[in-house]
């Protein structure tokens, strides 16, 4: 039987905290084993993982950066010889299909984790390279997964990938906690956001917001990133530094989003936005700007949250007190993402481009 399972390469540059890194090694993890045979190939350190990956074989080559892993990613391709190589975030997949041509019996996948031309500009990039300046980077590809319609549209318009390499499969709801009750409205009302302190995230507009906000309320952001000083600056600036309590980082994020009425989502652009899907998830209803991404083939209006245009739309949005039950913010994303759903997805193109 085991001659007959399809040999598939997960390469990852680390598992630290990060919704490739959370996607990938839940595919690896979760994939059917009667028919595939996963390895999952990490660049970096066994002490940064963040994810359980108990399930899988995997090996860490112990590299800082892809770049310097290259000989031991190619040294691993021609020892386990994988039908099919599967890589995640830009510069990753831009150095796979540098490989490609090397190995012509395996189909290379790389799956994009943004919509790529609205963040060649941002001044903060969780991880810098040289690999990023090279043109037409996934020309080598036989496929790459998008988490969304729009950031398909982006490969397809901005870096001329032909629509058949292009398949659009969102991320999943990997794991279920319980929903939350219904709760009913208090004196002060509770927000949250969840995600990196960076300029893209939007903290800052999100804050100018509050600031216009004449109810009373708590806002709590759980995050770390470079952005921090200035966020909390401009909190005290605003005179709602008092409203506010920061979480750097816990592994109970699902917990603190159950106790707040509404996720706030500032982002200018977002590849499929995992926190605002895990909000859903447990029930907490959200509010985000219809920024370039998979937002919108999340949030559904009035049954899950508000989207918004505009910072005084937003606002509005906010002083609405609408009842809203747990049970169907929840469904209205558990019918489209739950992971049978998308693992079916992902092991259907795994098995279908081998057939081309």
């Amino acid at each position: 039987m085991s001659e007959t399972k399809i040999k598939i390469m997960f390469i990852l540059p680390s598992l630290s905290a990060g919704g490739a890194e959370r996607v990938i090694s839940f595919v690896s993890q979760s994939i059917d084993k009667n028919k595939f045979q996963p390895l999952l190939v990490v660049a970096g350190f066994e002490k940064d993982a963040a994810y359980d990956v108990s399930n899988v074989d995997v090996v860490y080559l112990n590299k800082p950066r892809i770049l310097t892993a290259l000989p031991s990613i190619v040294n691993h391709i021609k020892k386990y010889k994988p039908q099919v190589v599967v890589s995640s975030i830009s510069h990753v997949n831009t150095a796979m299909s540098m490989l490609s041509p090397f190995f012509k019996k395996t189909k290379f996948i790389g799956r994009e984790a943004t919509v790529l031309s609205k963040r060649s500009n941002e001044k903060k990039t969780r991880q810098w390279s040289p690999l990023r300046l090279l043109p037409n980077g996934f020309k080598n590809l036989d496929a790459i997964i998008c988490q969304s319609e729009d950031m398909a549209e982006d490969m397809i318009t901005n870096f001329n990938i032909p629509k058949s390499h292009i398949h659009v499969i969102n991320n999943p709801i990997s794991n279920l906690p319980e929903v939350k009750s219904s709760q009913p409205f208090t004196n002060v009302r509770k927000f949250i956001t969840v995600g990196r302190l960076t300029e893209v995230k939007g903290h800052l507009r999100l804050l100018d917001i509050l600031s216009k906000y004449n109810q009373p309320f708590k806002y709590t952001i759980v995050g770390d990133g470079g952005l921090k000083e200035e966020i909390f600056q401009k909190a005290k600036d605003l005179g709602i530094i008092k409203n506010i309590e920061h979480v750097p980082f816990t592994n109970k994020v699902n917990d603190y989003i159950s106790q707040h009425d509404l996720f706030l989502q500032g982002s200018y652009v977002e590849g499929f936005p995992n926190a605002l899907l895990e909000s859903c998830v447990v029930g907490t209803p959200v509010i985000a700007f219809k920024a370039p991404g998979g937002t919108k083939e999340i949030v559904e209006p009035n049954i899950n949250g508000y989207l918004v245009d505009t910072e005084e739309e937003y606002l509005e949005k906010l002083k609405l007190t609408k009842d809203w039950n747990p049970e169907i913010v929840r469904e209205s994303v558990y019918k489209k993402f739950n992971k049978e759903v998308i693992l079916q997805q992902y092991e259907d193109l795994f098995t279908n481009i081998l057939k081309k």
